[in-house]
């Protein structure tokens, strides 16, 4: 069962905190995209990354909220949401929009 569930706008973000995650010694899946078929078999901390940095607020959103809803079908309670560390977002960029949803 999945513990926590982690969703990175961008595949860098996601293999930087899969690593982080996989030190403390508890299995960590990575995954590219939102999966298509029903979670099975799931590791207590899953990492989905996404290529929705630089999308558009709706098609960022509604891939974010495809990817919680994965997590959530996985079992998880808890959820993190991986940003840009360099928060190269402008102003009307995706980054408050998709974590007000995500919320």
């Amino acid at each position: 069962m999945t513990i926590l569930g982690c969703i990175a706008d961008d595949f860098t973000g996601a293999s930087d905190l899969a690593g982080l995650l996989a030190r403390s010694g508890v299995q960590v899946s990575l995954r590219l995209g939102v999966p298509e078929t029903p979670p099975q078999n799931t590791a207590p901390f899953e990492v989905i990354a996404l290529k929705c940095r630089t999308s558009p607020v709706e098609d960022a959103t509604q891939e974010c909220l495809a990817a919680l809803e994965w997590l959530q079908q996985a079992g998880a309670k808890r959820f993190y949401w991986k940003y840009c560390s360099t928060f190269d977002s402008t102003a009307e960029g995706n980054i408050g929009p998709v974590a007000e949803a995500l919320m």
